[in-house]
């Protein structure tokens, strides 16, 4: 494994002993008639606002590694979600309720933005971080996820800030040796349960999800007796649209 990837995947960064504010917590813990004229003034107000959207986002930079840092092979983003429990949410809702916190492509680059983040275990209500590669969202129905699913593991209310960290660090460092399979992982933080799932593309690939598996077992040195549970993206789809509505749970 390279020098970068080992970086990542042992937890250290580079000034996270000499420096005590990057050091991590140790717990578990909206019409109106117009006329003609106006109406075509409008129209052509709106493609010049288009136009210049398109130009503005064309020239937004790309986010690499700065100098002298370590790069990881993909860039990630970190989301943030939060919703009302017992409210059901739709899939329009759902993505609006996403927020986008950063993107990253070093080593660095994570260390700064994890280093202000709150821990899951600090987190009340029905909260969610999620962290993708970049260019895909934490949904469903994203091309990169749609013909894929996650493995999911509940914990007891203590241990959500390790084994989210210890999960992260793996699937950065390249740890669980699938390609390009990963997508990403989540922790929802709920009243009496947390949970931590990852996410891959292909859900009949037996032996990739195997493979998954066994790597889970290994960085959050699960006990034997641990359920984990495998559930693709279309049963997950398919259970929600059998629900009044066709919301989230």
């Amino acid at each position: 494994m390279r020098e970068k990837h080992r970086l990542v995947a042992s937890g250290a960064h580079p000034n996270r002993g000499s420096n005590p504010q990057l050091r991590l917590k140790d717990d578990d813990s909206g019409d109106h008639d117009q006329n003609e004229e106006n109406s075509t003034q409008k129209d052509g107000e709106k493609e010049k606002m288009d136009r210049d959207k398109g130009q503005s986002s064309s020239k937004r930079k790309a986010v690499v590694p700065g100098p002298a840092e370590h790069p990881l092979q993909y860039n990630y983003t970190f989301w943030y979600s939060r919703r009302t429990p017992g409210r059901p949410t739709s899939s329009q809702s759902y993505e609006q309720n996403i927020k986008q916190i950063g993107t990253f492509a070093s080593v660095e680059q994570f260390w700064r933005f994890y280093s202000h983040m709150v821990r899951p275990g600090d987190l009340t209500g029905h909260s969610d971080f999620h962290l993708f590669k970049e260019g895909i969202k934490p949904m469903w129905e994203d091309d990169a996820n749609k013909n894929g699913g996650k493995w999911i593991i509940r914990l007891r209310k203590g241990l959500a800030s390790r084994c989210w960290e210890n999960l992260i660090l793996a699937m950065l460092g390249e740890q669980f040796m699938v390609g390009e399979e990963i997508c990403g992982a989540v922790v929802s933080v709920r009243f009496q349960e947390d949970i931590i799932s990852i996410w891959n593309k292909t859900a009949s690939d037996q032996a990739t999800t195997a493979r998954i598996r066994d790597t889970l077992r290994r960085v959050l040195n699960l006990p034997p007796n641990t359920i984990m549970e495998y559930k693709t993206h279309t049963d997950s789809i398919k259970y929600v649209l059998g629900r009044v509505g066709g919301t989230r749970p």
